[in-house]
């Protein structure tokens, strides 16, 4: 077993998770947006956001979301509705 420093350990956690989150996408890359769903920590990470905001988005109708027990999910096409919505386009 080789010797991991701190920030070597941190480096290999931080490359596997990439790893798991590229395959994910990958995956959900062959459905139809409205068939997609993230659950919330995806969706934290995917829009770089806290938890506190992503509530605040629900709360104020800013995001759909469905939510099970205690669990919550997004659709990609909600989150794209999103982002559209707010785009703003480069100016001339």
């Amino acid at each position: 077993m080789p010797f991991y420093t701190p920030t070597e350990e941190m480096l290999d956690k931080i490359h596997t998770r990439i790893s798991e989150l590229a395959l994910n996408v990958k995956t959900k890359q062959h459905l139809e947006p409205q068939d997609v769903f993230f659950d919330n920590q995806e969706f934290l990470q995917l829009m770089n956001i806290s938890k506190r905001t992503a509530q605040l988005w629900r709360d104020s109708g800013f995001i759909g979301y469905s939510q099970l027990g205690n669990k919550i999910y997004y659709r990609l096409s909600d989150i794209q509705e999103l982002l559209n919505e707010n785009y703003n386009p480069k100016k001339k």
